[in-house]
């Protein structure tokens, strides 16, 4: 589907992944409406790119803040025609330690933001999809949701990470065969290690032994290659239903 004069929503396009993808579909010709807890930075990201991108405080989690910020496309940009599902976290919590079992509030808060968000944000778009009018494919729109190498090779302490991340890829196939009658396609991107702010504050020794962990290229990987491959996956019409790891070969270690 062609990028120019349509309208994306990004959320976690604040930083990292999100805001390489918010800049790579401004530039590409596109509309973005920039969906983060941050606001700070994500006032500052669509002030930088100017008035094709819109930055809205946005919880994927709750239904009212995202009907508002479809609302606010269709009021802006007149639809939504893709959405990109950037917004996650994640921490090291073991199933058992010496004082007891996991938290069960922490696991349920990452499979909160991670799985339910995406699926809200992603579900809540498809339907403000239906009413775009179909291009010469009889596309309306293009989903790209983000899981992790973690969802296939989770380490020690990532069991509510994995889990989330592993659902995502899990709703891929079947969200894409409910949407095809629709014309709308539903990918997801399992992104390795890559140069994000977090990722960044680690030791240069850290850093050194991450890139060396990674068999070709030997180096984390950078948010424009994320964001490249968002752009291919939103306009070749034939990938659909596929969650493509990111990851230079990694296959991540138990710790």
């Amino acid at each position: 589907m062609e990028i120019k004069n349509r309208t994306a929503l990004v959320t976690g396009g604040a930083s990292g992944l999100g805001a390489a993808t918010v800049k790579r579909i401004i530039g590409a010709g596109g509309n973005v409406i920039i969906l983060d807890v941050q606001e700070e930075a994500g006032q500052a990201l669509a002030s930088e790119l100017g008035k094709t991108a819109y930055f809205i405080k946005c919880d994927v989690t709750a239904e009212a803040d995202v009907q508002k910020v479809i609302q606010k496309a269709q009021e802006l940009f007149g639809g939504v025609h893709f959405c990109v599902n950037c917004a996650g976290t994640g921490w090291a919590e073991r199933t058992v330690t010496k004082i007891g079992p996991h938290n069960l509030n922490s696991f349920e808060k990452i499979i909160r933001l991670n799985l339910i968000g995406t699926f809200n944000m992603a579900s809540k778009s498809a339907f403000a999809m239906t009413s775009n009018t179909p291009d010469e494919n009889g596309e309306r729109g293009v989903i790209t949701n983000v899981a992790s190498a973690a969802a296939f090779d989770g380490q020690i302490g990532q069991t509510s990470y994995s889990a989330s991340k592993g659902g995502v890829v899990g709703m891929t196939l079947p969200m894409a065969r409910d949407l095809s009658g629709l014309g709308i396609r539903v990918n997801t991107i399992a992104p390795g290690l890559f140069k994000t702010p977090l990722l960044a504050m680690l030791p240069p020794d850290n850093i050194k032994a991450l890139n060396e962990s990674v068999p070709f290229p030997k180096r984390l990987g950078k948010p424009e290659e994320f964001a490249l491959l968002v752009e291919h996956l939103i306009v070749n019409p034939y990938i659909n239903g596929e969650t493509i790891r990111l990851d230079g070969a990694i296959r991540m270690a138990p710790k």
